[in-house]
C-alpha cells in the first residue's frame, strides 16, 4: 500500500498526471473500498447474529420432530400397537440418532404421547399412543382438511411464481407439511381442481410437473404488498417510504453502523420485479436490472415463507425452487445480507438443517397471525412438553376414581 502511494506521489507531476490517475487511483480505490455486493449497497458477507428466541423454538421443533416421527411409526403397525423390543431396530431405519435400548427410554419421557403396556396374553411390554395424542392427530388432520380451499390457493401462487409456470411434483411432496398440503395432495389438490392444475410428464425424465391451468391476476397480490397497505394506511407514511420497503427488524446485538444503515435505507427504496411478474422480456444485463433482480429474490423468499402454514421452511427445500424461481446459488449467504427479514436457525436437528423463519410474522415465539394447523401442531407441542409427573399424578386420580366405582358397586 505504502509503495503504491509513494509511485503515485513520484508519477503525478504535469505531465503523466493523466496517465497515473487513470491507472493508479483504481487500484487504490480497490485496496481502501470494502467488498461490497455488485448489485446492491449491502455488505455481500455478513456474520449470522444469533436470536435465541427462534434458537429455543427449534429445540422444541426438535422433540416434536422425533416424537411425530415415532408416532407415525406406531400408526403405520397392526393394531397400532408396536413391541418394545422391535424398536431399536426400526428406529434405526428411522435415522433418529438413538443408540441401543435409548428408543425405549425416549418414550418413557413422554408418557402424555406414549403408553407403555404389558400384552395380556403374550406377557412382553408394547406401546401405543394415548388418547390425548390420538385426540391432537386427529384434530390436525381435520384442520389440514378443512383448510384445502386455502391449501389449492396457496399452491396455486406457488407455481404462479416459477419463470416457467410448472413446479416439479416431488419437490411440492417434500415440502407439503410446510405447505400444510394433505398427503394425498395429489389427488385431494391437484387432481380434483383440473380447473388450476395439470399433471405433465417431463419429456427427458420420468418427473411429473404441476402446471399452472391460467394465470390469476387477483393471486398477483404478495403479502408484503398487503402489509405495506396496511402500514401506510394506518401511520400515514409518505408513500414513497413504503411503496418497495420490506419490514426490517434486526437481532439482538446486531451492529448497525452508519454506512450500512445508509445501505438498507438506499436499497428499500430500490425498485423491483414482482416474485408474479414475469421477466422473461427484460434486459437483464445492466447494473441496474440486476440490482432489481436481486431484490426480487428477496421478495420471492418473503412470498415462499408468507405461503407456508407456519412461516418458516428449511434452507435445503428453499433450494429445491432456487432454478424455477432464479434465486442465488449460495443461498445461505444471501439470506444473511438480509437478517433484518429473515432468522436462519441451525439448530434442531444437530446442525444437518437449516430452518428460515420469516422475522416479521413471529412476536414472542409464536406466530402474530395464527391458523387452525399451527394452532394443532402447537397443542401437539404443549402435549410433548408436558411434565411426566402430572402424567403420574393423572394416572393416579384414575386408579383412585375407578376404586371408588368399584367400591360403589359392591355396596
Amino acid at each position: 500500500m505504502k509503495f503504491l502511494l509513494g509511485n503515485a506521489s513520484l508519477t503525478l507531476n504535469p505531465k503523466s498526471s493523466k496517465l497515473a490517475t487513470k491507472v493508479l487511483l483504481p487500484l487504490i480505490h480497490l485496496i481502501l473500498v470494502k467488498p461490497f455486493s455488485q448489485s446492491t449497497s449491502i455488505p455481500t458477507k455478513q456474520e449470522r447474529v444469533r436470536d435465541h428466541g427462534y434458537d429455543n423454538y427449534m429445540e422444541v421443533e426438535k422433540k416434536i420432530r422425533k416424537v411425530v416421527k415415532f408416532h407415525s411409526l406406531i400408526l403405520s403397525q397392526p393394531n397400532n400397537t408396536i413391541p418394545i423390543s422391535l424398536l431399536d431396530t426400526l428406529a434405526r431405519r428411522l435415522g433418529l440418532g438413538l443408540k441401543q435400548h435409548e428408543p425405549g427410554a425416549f418414550l418413557l419421557k413422554f408418557p402424555h404421547v406414549f403408553e407403555v403396556y404389558e400384552h395380556p396374553v403374550q406377557r412382553i411390554l408394547y406401546c401405543r399412543l394415548t388418547r390425548k395424542a390420538l385426540d391432537q392427530i386427529r384434530h390436525e388432520h381435520e384442520a389440514v382438511l378443512a383448510q384445502i380451499p386455502d391449501a389449492v390457493t396457496r399452491l396455486r401462487k406457488l407455481v404462479m411464481m416459477s419463470n416457467t409456470g410448472r413446479i416439479r411434483l416431488e419437490h411440492v411432496r417434500i415440502a407439503r407439511t410446510e405447505f400444510g398440503l394433505p398427503e394425498d395432495f395429489e389427488y385431494s389438490v391437484i387432481l380434483k381442481h383440473p380447473e388450476f392444475f395439470r399433471l405433465i410428464d417431463a419429456e427427458e425424465t420420468r418427473d411429473k410437473y404441476i402446471e399452472i391451468v391460467e394465470r390469476e391476476a387477483s393471486l398477483s397480490t404478495c403479502a408484503i404488498e398487503r402489509v405495506r397497505e396496511i402500514e401506510y394506511r394506518s401511520k400515514g407514511i409518505d408513500a414513497e417510504d413504503v411503496r418497495f420497503s420490506f419490514v426490517v427488524n434486526f437481532p439482538p446485538g446486531f451492529k448497525i453502523g452508519k454506512y450500512f444503515r445508509i445501505a438498507v435505507w438506499k436499497w428499500q427504496r430500490l425498485p423491483y420485479w414482482s416474485p408474479y411478474e414475469d421477466i422473461s422480456g427484460y434486459d437483464l444485463r445492466s447494473m441496474e436490472a440486476q440490482k432489481r433482480l436481486e431484490k426480487r429474490a428477496v421478495a420471492c423468499i418473503h412470498e415462499l415463507l408468507s405461503l407456508t402454514v407456519e412461516k418458516k421452511i428449511t434452507l435445503e427445500r428453499i433450494a429445491h425452487f432456487r432454478n424455477v424461481m432464479n434465486l442465488p446459488k449460495k443461498l445461505k449467504e444471501f439470506l444473511l445480507q438480509h437478517q433484518g427479514i429473515f432468522y436462519i436457525s441451525t439448530r434442531g436437528n444437530y446442525g444437518k438443517l437449516h430452518t428460515v423463519f420469516l422475522r416479521e410474522a413471529y412476536r414472542r415465539g409464536e406466530l402474530v397471525e395464527p391458523n387452525d394447523v399451527y394452532l394443532a401442531r402447537r397443542r401437539m407441542a404443549e402435549l410433548v412438553l408436558m411434565s411426566p409427573r402430572k402424567a403420574k399424578v393423572d394416572a393416579e386420580l384414575v386408579h383412585y376414581r375407578n376404586r371408588l366405582d368399584d367400591e360403589d358397586d359392591i355396596e
